[in-house]
C-alpha cells in the first residue's frame, strides 16, 4: 500500500528499504512531520496536490556545463518549481502550525525567475513558441508560406488528375513527410514528377508533383534551420536554468521527501491512525489498537473489528496469552508486533492517540510453521536455533514475540524446554508477548513478578470466541467444549477426558469456571458503572430543573411585588380623589396630583419598554450563541465524523473532505454537501 501511494521512484525505493528506527530523536521528528501532513489532509486545508515528475536525470545533465536539456525536461522543471512555490506560499501564513513539516523548507526560497524564463520559450503545451526568438519567428513564417504554396500547387494538380481518372481510390498520401499523388501505375508516365515509391501490390505509384519538388526541398531546408535555431534557444535556456542548479537540487530533495511522507499520510488516513505518545523508556501501552491488515479487510467487507488494549511496562514485561484456538491469540500478538514495527518505521498506528510507545533496539519474532526443507530442519529444530539466537541477543531493549511457544515436540518435554527459555528471557529483562496452551508456562508466568497471564475470552453459552483480551488470569483451551460444539460424539469426548491426568482436567475446569466468573463480574461492574452514570445524570437533570423553577418563582415574586406596589398606589390615589374637594382653593393641589400621576405612568411605560428590550436582546444573544456554536461544530467536521443533515433525521459518516465540501455516506447513499448543511454529532 505504501509503495503504491508514492509518485516518485525515489520515494518508492525508500519504501522498499523501510527499516525500524532506533534513534528516539530521529523517530520523533519523522512521526511529527507525518502527523503534521496528516492533520493538513484531514482538516481539508488547501495544500497543493503533489503532481510532479522527478528531475534526477535533468540535474545530472545540468552538472555538465556542455550539456543541453531536451525540450521535455524544461516542462518537468517548470512543474516542480511551480509546485514548490505553491507549497512555500501555503506555509507562509502558517506561523506557528505544522512547524515540523515546515522545517523541510528551511533551505528553499520562492523564485519566479525559473518559471518566467521557461514560459518565455514554451507555451502551455510544452512546445517552443514562435516568438521564442526573432530568427525562429521568421523561419516559421517562411515555413508556413512555403507549405501554403505546396498545398496550393498540389490541390490544383490533384483536381486536374481526378478529372482524367488516373488516380487510385485514395487519391493521395504522405511519404517521407511529403504530400504525394496516388497514381494508377499504368498511368504514371502521364504525370510529371518524381516517383517516390509503389504500393505493396505494385498497382499504385506515389509521385511528387514536379512543381513541388523545389518547394519541398526549400521546406526541408527551413525545417533544418528551425531545428538549429531551437537548439540555440534551448542552449541559452539551459545556461539560465543551470544558474539555479543548487536550488533545483533542493527542490528535488524536498518534493521527493514530501512524496515519501504523503504516502504514509494516505495510509494513516485509511487506517484512522494516530500519533501515540512517545516514551524514552522501553514500554508499550496500546489503547483500542487494531491489527492494520485485519482492519482494512474488515472495512472492505463492512465487518466490525475488535480492538485490543495491551500494556507492557517495567511491572509487566512479559505477557502470556492463552485461550481457545481461533480465539485471537495470534492476532493479538501480531497486532503488538506490527504496530511496534510501524511505529519505529515512522508510521502512525491504528490505536487511540493516548497510547504510549517506546523504542526497542531488537524485535525478535518466531511466528508460524518455520520448517526449513532446504536446511533439512524440522519445525522444532528451527525453533531451537531461533531460541539460541534470541537468548544471545535479548536485553532490556528487546521485544520478543513467540507464537505457540513450545510446540513442535513432545508436549511434556517441549513444555519443559519452553519454560526454561521463558525464564531465561525474563531474567535478561526482555519484553515480550507469548501465546501458548502449556499449563506450566501459565503457572510460571503467575510466579514471576513482572510477568502477567492473559486470556482470550470465550462465550461458554454459544461456545464461540469473543476475540476480547482479559488481563490477569490464564485461559482454558476449551478443547472438549469446542469438540462438542463441532459435533464430536460425547462418548469420544468422555474417553479423551479419561485418558488425561485428573489434575489436568480439574485445572482446565477451574480455569473455565474462573473465566466465566470473571466475565460475569465484568458485566456486573459495567452495569454498576452505567447505573451510577445514569443516576448522576438524573440528579444533574433534577438540579437543573429545580434551579430553573426557583428562578421562575423568584421572577414571579418580583412581578407580584411590583403589581402590589402599583395597586397600593392606585388605592391611595383613589381614596384621595374620593375625599378631595374640587373647589377653587384646591386647584393648584389638583394640578400637582395630575403631574405626579403622569410621571408614574411614564415610569411604568419605560419599565415595560426596558423589559421588552432586554428580552429581545437576550433572544438575539442566544441566537448568536447558537450560530457561533453551530459554526464551531461545522469547523470540527472531519473524515470519520458522525453528522446529521439539518432539517432532517438522516445520520451519516464523513468519508471525504475538500475545504468546506464533504462527502457523506448515508447508509448506501453517498452524497457531497456543504458543512453548513450539516450538524456534528460526534
Amino acid at each position: 500500500m505504501l509503495h503504491d501511494n508514492c509518485i516518485s521512484d525515489t520515494a518508492k525505493l525508500r519504501m522498499v528499504d523501510l527499516t525500524p528506527i532506533t534513534s528516539f530523536d530521529t523517530l520523533e521528528l519523522e512521526l511529527k512531520r507525518l502527523n503534521d501532513l496528516k492533520s493538513i489532509r484531514v482538516e481539508g486545508l488547501p495544500f497543493p496536490a503533489l503532481d510532479f515528475e522527478e528531475i534526477e536525470d535533468e540535474l545530472e545533465t545540468l552538472e555538465n556545463r556542455h550539456n543541453v536539456l531536451p525540450e521535455e525536461s524544461f516542462f518537468k522543471i517548470k512543474l516542480l518549481s511551480e509546485l514548490t512555490n505553491r507549497i512555500l506560499f501555503f506555509f507562509s501564513d502558517k506561523k506557528s502550525r505544522f512547524q515540523f513539516l515546515k522545517e523541510l523548507t528551511a533551505d528553499l526560497y520562492h523564485t519566479d525567475d525559473l518559471v518566467k524564463a521557461i514560459n518565455k520559450v514554451f507555451d502551455a503545451k510544452g512546445k517552443v513558441k514562435d516568438d521564442a526568438s526573432p530568427e525562429l519567428f521568421k523561419i516559421r513564417q517562411d515555413k508556413k508560406a512555403t507549405r501554403n504554396r505546396i498545398n496550393l500547387n498540389f490541390d490544383k494538380h490533384l483536381k486536374s488528375l481526378q478529372k482524367k481518372g488516373i488516380l487510385a481510390d485514395n487519391n493521395e498520401t504522405f511519404l517521407h513527410g511529403k504530400r504525394v499523388l496516388s497514381v494508377i501505375s499504368s498511368y504514371k508516365r502521364s504525370v510529371s514528377g518524381n516517383a517516390l515509391g509503389n504500393s505493396k501490390a505494385g498497382n499504385v505509384t506515389y509521385i511528387e508533383p514536379s512543381l513541388n519538388i523545389p518547394l519541398n526541398h526549400e521546406y526541408e531546408m527551413l525545417r533544418d534551420d528551425e531545428r538549429q535555431e531551437i537548439f540555440k534557444i534551448l542552449r541559452e535556456l539551459t545556461y539560465a536554468v543551470r544558474e539555479h542548479l543548487p536550488l533545483l537540487q533542493e527542490y528535488q530533495r524536498f518534493i521527493t521527501e514530501l512524496d515519501f511522507i504523503n504516502a504514509k499520510s494516505k495510509l494513516a488516513i485509511q487506517l484512522r491512525a494516530n500519533l501515540p505518545k512517545l516514551s524514552e523508556n522501553s514500554e508499550i501501552e496500546l489503547i483500542n489498537a487494531y491489527h492494520p491488515i485485519l482492519l482494512v479487510t474488515n472495512d472492505l467487507n463492512r465487518k466490525p473489528t475488535m480492538p485490543q488494549s495491551i500494556l507492557l511496562d517495567k511491572f509487566n514485561r512479559m505477557m502470556v496469552i492463552s485461550g481457545p484456538n481461533a480465539g485471537g491469540k495470534s492476532i493479538t500478538l501480531k497486532t503488538v508486533g506490527l504496530l511496534q514495527l510501524m511505529f519505529q518505521s515512522g508510521l502512525l498506528i491504528p490505536a487511540d492517540a493516548n497510547s504510549k510507545i517506546g523504542v526497542f533496539h531488537n524485535i525478535l519474532t518466531d511466528i508460524g510453521d518455520n520448517q526449513s526443507i532446504e536446511n533439512q530442519l524440522s519445525t522444532y529444530s528451527y525453533r531451537l536455533k531461533r531460541m539460541k539466537e534470541f537468548l544471545e541477543r535479548s536485553n532490556k531493549k528487546t521485544m520478543v514475540l513467540l507464537d505457540e511457544f513450545g510446540t513442535g515436540s513432545d508436549p511434556e518435554l517441549g513444555g519443559a524446554m519452553a519454560e526454561v527459555f521463558f525464564e531465561e528471557l525474563y531474567n535478561k529483562k526482555a519484553f515480550g508477548v507469548i501465546t501458548t496452551h502449556y499449563s506450566n508456562i501459565k503457572l510460571k508466568a503467575d510466579k514471576l513478578q513482572n510477568a502477567v497471564n492473559c486470556c482470550m475470552l470465550f462465550n461458554q453459552e454459544t461456545l464461540e470466541p469473543t476475540f476480547k483480551l482479559s488481563v490477569g488470569m490464564p485461559g482454558s483451551s476449551f478443547t472438549f467444549e469446542v469438540a462438542e460444539k463441532n459435533g464430536i460424539p460425547l462418548e469420544l469426548i468422555a474417553k479423551a477426558k479419561a485418558k488425561l491426568d485428573s489434575k489436568k482436567v480439574d485445572m482446565d475446569k477451574l480455569l473455565s469456571a474462573l473465566q466465566k466468573e470473571k466475565s460475569q463480574l465484568e458485566i456486573i461492574n459495567k452495569k454498576s458503572i452505567e447505573s451510577a452514570a445514569n443516576a448522576q445524570k438524573a440528579e444533574r437533570k433534577f438540579i437543573d430543573k429545580k434551579d430553573a423553577l426557583d428562578q421562575k418563582i423568584a421572577t414571579q415574586r418580583n412581578l407580584a411585588e411590583e403589581n402590589n406596589q402599583f395597586i397600593t398606589r392606585g388605592k391611595k390615589v383613589s381614596s384621595f380623589i374620593e375625599k378631595f374637594d374640587t373647589r377653587s382653593k384646591n386647584k393648584e393641589l389638583l394640578a400637582d396630583i395630575r403631574k405626579y400621576l403622569a410621571v408614574e405612568k411614564t415610569k411604568i411605560i419605560q419599565l415595560q419598554s426596558q423589559t421588552a428590550l432586554k428580552i429581545k436582546s437576550q433572544t438575539k444573544a442566544d441566537a448568536k450563541k447558537n450560530i457561533v456554536r453551530q459554526n464551531d461544530d461545522q469547523k470540527k467536521i472531519k473524515i470519520g465524523s458522525k453528522v446529521r443533515l439539518i432539517g432532517a433525521k438522516m445520520v451519516g459518516d464523513v468519508i471525504e473532505k475538500d475545504g468546506t465540501e464533504v462527502t457523506v455516506l448515508f447508509g448506501n447513499l453517498k452524497t457531497k454537501l456543504s458543512v453548513q448543511k450539516l450538524r456534528l454529532i460526534r
